[in-house]
């Protein structure tokens, strides 16, 4: 069975109305999730958390989508 990772991760943006970040050092990263429900109840967690702030933003990335699928794997990807 493939597993569909989610990644979530925010931090303070130089302007809200872009998704450009202040500082990639300073990134929050929240954890990998395996599924979109659990990654979507922790985005929303630390998006409520960091409301008062502008500035803030959490992302959801789809780390299965990083990937192709369909092409083979090279030996560090499939372990085991």
């Amino acid at each position: 069975m493939t597993q569909r990772l989610h990644l979530v991760f925010g931090g303070e943006l130089i302007d809200p109305t872009r998704n450009v970040f202040k500082n990639v050092d300073d990134l929050h990263i929240v954890g990998i999730f395996p599924n979109y429900a659990s990654a979507y109840d922790a985005w929303k967690n630390e998006a409520q958390r960091t409301v008062d702030n502008a500035h803030m933003r959490y992302f959801i990335a789809h780390l299965h989508k990083l990937r192709d699928e369909e092409s083979a794997a090279s030996p560090t990807e499939e372990l085991g």
